[in-house]
């Protein structure tokens, strides 16, 4: 299973070990896409080895291949309100992560929506165990005639 993680990179990256932390857990059950968010060494200045075209062709182009998407969208970021409507246009799976002891109210243009599997966490536990959840329904969706 191919996942798009998705998470704030030029709106902050404030909660990055949080991003690499979700990725390695993702990835105990499936492949990440986007394994780079979780980076350390990714600034809010973004990947300056890329051109911002070819990131936009290289991030569509995964969300495309990824069977789901999960996104931690506790730090607000236009370019992760972007892909997630990108993603739910294409009908792919969205879970969505949000602290709530974040510093930012969620957008309501993601709460609002049905269409995302909204899950708020206090404590990173949790937001495995939405995680877990999540999978484990993709795994049965897929296995299902």
């Amino acid at each position: 299973m191919k996942i798009y993680f998705a998470a704030s990179i030029r709106g902050g990256r404030e909660n990055q070990a949080v991003f690499a932390q979700l990725i390695a857990f993702i990835k105990q059950n499936a492949q990440v896409l986007t394994e780079h968010i979780g980076s350390d060494s990714l600034t809010e200045e973004g990947e300056n080895m890329m051109s911002d075209e070819a990131i936009f062709t290289r991030d569509i182009e995964f969300i495309q291949q990824a069977d789901a998407v999960i996104a931690e969208v506790s730090t607000p970021s236009l370019g992760v309100g972007y892909e997630l409507g990108f993603a739910e246009s294409l009908g792919k799976p969205v879970l969505c992560l949000y602290n709530s002891m974040a510093e930012k109210p969620l957008s309501a243009m993601i709460s609002g929506n049905a269409y995302f599997n909204l899950k708020r966490y206090t404590e990173i536990d949790e937001s495995f165990r939405a995680i877990q959840e999540f999978l484990k329904n993709m795994i049965n969706l897929r296995e299902t005639p």
